[in-house]
């Protein structure tokens, strides 16, 4: 389900991803973690913003036995923000997956009223996780 293209060394265990991806769609996605150094290069090419993110996300083409699509994650923001938020990685690999996998899924926090935080939320919960990135950066901007 899950293609894993780890290229730092950290060693991250995907099981608990691949229940939430099995979760939302039986599509296969990629994953590739990263660092900041490359996250940046990608973010500049795609998104022509010229500095490191923590998430990015791909969709493919739904064409028969095609991928949903790519999410490219940070190793190194999701270490900095388990400092920061006080959580382990393997929760923060997860935030970072479930926003990338709810954009893959077509879901735009930037254009909807509230429908992707109020998914999250959902996957959140049931997943005994914490706070996620939309309502993280609400708290932050309020």
């Amino acid at each position: 389900m899950i293609d894993l293209d780890n290229r730092t060394d950290y060693d991250f265990d995907i099981d608990f991803l691949e229940k939430i991806a099995q979760n939302l769609t039986n599509r296969d996605i990629e994953l590739i973690l990263t660092d900041d150094a490359e996250i940046k290069a990608i973010n500049h090419e795609f998104r022509n913003v010229d500095k490191p993110t923590d998430v990015i996300s791909f969709p493919l083409e739904e064409t028969p036995g095609a991928l949903l699509g790519v999410i490219v994650i940070s190793v190194d923001k999701v270490l900095e923000a388990t400092q920061k938020f006080g959580h382990t990685p393997k929760e923060e690999l997860a935030l970072l997956f479930i926003h990338g996998l709810l954009h893959l899924l077509g879901y735009d926090h930037e254009k909807d009223n509230g429908e992707m935080r109020e998914k999250e939320k959902e996957i959140i919960d049931k997943f005994g996780l914490p706070k996620s990135l939309i309502v993280r950066n609400e708290d932050l901007d309020g």
